[in-house]
């Protein structure tokens, strides 16, 4: 998805009745011109996108979507259908399947990605066995009195759920689509007895019932919304962030620290496949960070210690990498310059978390030249260039508007397209490495570590590769 997505506190959203629900739809459906399927389409995306942002496949990869004979029904097909694109194993049970040309056309287009139909003979009676995720795509808001078989059996299987034996070290996490089935749409749990899903994806807008709501995760997917709607029912919608398709609200939950892991999925990486030049290995790995997509892939946390011995680290951009080393720009009265100057030896750690990879490097440190540096400086865009002499780095500055009421002096100066002189006090350092490290995340903590040190033999030097204990 690109974006991490943000999150909007409850209190400041809008919540629909039952009745302003279905207008909006026929709203959306009339004057709007809007499909059925294409507002199921992005209703079950937004599905999908949610689950993916709280439950990543590597842990969470097998998902059963009870779908229900009408449109929240459909919306659990859809979202089936984006979860198998983004990694997960969907299975999907249709008890009720509706003959509707959209519907047999969504069932088709799983068919042919082989997602498996289960019937309700065929699951299991415990569910938390062969499942990670139940996606509860039974009943919407448009759903009226007491739910008929099969469907009464298939709540009371998702709400025995939570009375199973505590012990277990984890149960599979239930997803309610805009309601949860069996829920009033307005009064939301009367009786106390109903489901208890783990994550609730409100659609459009959040229902009434979504006010009872206690699981730990609520997201609101849906971005549809044309402003006329949004005035008429004065709807409060959270902004979604950048390109996503869902946005969080509600209250965070309060996380256990100690809880948190992950369990990496990744290929071996064994040393008759690696390359003999950890130079080599490097462009390698880089490359792959580069073709997944991965947000600044040439970030990379610089770690140095001045006379005193206290190490200080940060987040810089590599500019270049040869045979020489790897070159990033800086101010050279900043802090890690003043630490550089005393203790010319740093390391370097580059993260790509999408590939459950990272590489540390070691070497000493050295100023490149001016005019490489002067090269650089040009190649940057004008912004870049004033605020690299407007920042007098790591100094004491009296207000955030000292620094723009400099940079608007600046930008007036140079608003000819006049050559701007680059700093004296602004260069770029060569780390030039002398041992490297390759990581690669496996399952149950069992990583990949890969260490290139330098030998010398007859005269010359060779890299050695040793393995690591993770």
């Amino acid at each position: 998805m690109g974006d991490k997505v943000a999150q909007s506190p409850a209190d400041s959203i809008s919540y629909l009745t039952q009745r302003e629900a279905a207008e909006i739809d026929e709203t959306l459906m009339g004057p709007l011109g809007f499909s059925v399927d294409q507002l199921m389409e992005l209703a079950g995306l937004s599905v999908a996108t949610s689950i993916a942002e709280a439950y990543k496949a590597s842990e969470y990869n097998r998902v059963l979507a009870i779908c229900g004979p009408g449109n929240n029904g459909g919306d659990g097909l859809v979202a089936a259908r984006h979860l198998h694109h983004f990694g997960y194993k969907p299975f999907v049970c249709y008890p009720k399947r509706t003959p509707k040309p959209l519907y047999s056309g969504l069932v088709t287009q799983l068919e042919s990605l082989s997602v498996p139909f289960l019937s309700v003979e065929d699951l299991p009676l415990d569910l938390s066995k062969d499942f990670d995720i139940l996606v509860d795509a039974m009943f919407g808001f448009s759903f009226h009195g007491t739910p008929r078989p099969p469907f009464d059996d298939l709540i009371q299987r998702l709400i025995s759920l939570r009375h199973y034996d505590q012990a277990r070290q984890k149960f599979p996490v239930i997803v309610s689509i805009d309601i949860p089935s069996g829920w009033h749409v307005e009064e939301g749990d009367i009786d106390g007895e109903g489901i208890k899903p783990d994550m609730l994806v409100s659609l459009t807008a959040p229902k009434l019932c979504a006010k009872k709501f206690c699981g730990p995760l609520h997201f609101l997917g849906g971005r549809f919304v044309p402003p006329s709607v949004a005035e008429k029912y004065k709807l409060r919608l959270p902004p979604y962030p950048g390109t996503s398709m869902c946005v969080r609200i509600g209250k965070p939950s309060k996380i256990d620290i100690s809880a948190l892991r992950e369990n990496y999925i990744s290929p071996e990486f064994c040393e008759d496949e690696v390359e003999a030049d950890p130079i080599d290995q490097f462009r390698k790995w880089f490359d792959d960070a580069v073709a997944a997509g991965l947000r600044e892939p040439n970030a990379m946390a610089l770690s140095t210690a001045g006379k005193d011995g206290k190490p200080s680290s940060r987040m810089v951009l590599l500019k270049g990498v040869d045979r020489d080393g790897f070159v990033w720009y800086t101010n050279y009265e900043s802090r890690k310059a003043r630490e550089l100057s005393y203790n010319p030896h740093a390391s370097l750690l580059f993260f790509w978390d999408g590939l459950n990879r990272q590489v540390r490097i070691e070497g000493s440190v050295e100023k490149v030249s001016d005019e490489e540096s002067e090269q650089y400086f040009h190649s940057r865009p004008q912004g870049s260039q004033i605020g690299a002499i407007v920042s007098k780095q790591s100094t004491v500055v009296p207000g955030r508007h000292v620094l723009h009421q400099q940079y608007k002096e600046l930008e007036e100066a140079f608003s000819d397209g006049s050559w701007i002189p680059k700093p004296k006090n602004w260069g770029g350092y060569r780390l030039k490495p002398e041992l490297f490290e390759f990581w690669q995340g496996q399952p149950s903590r069992l990583h990949d570590r890969l260490q290139y040190s330098p030998r010398e033999i007859n005269g010359g030097r060779v890299w050695e590769i040793q393995r690591l204990a993770p």
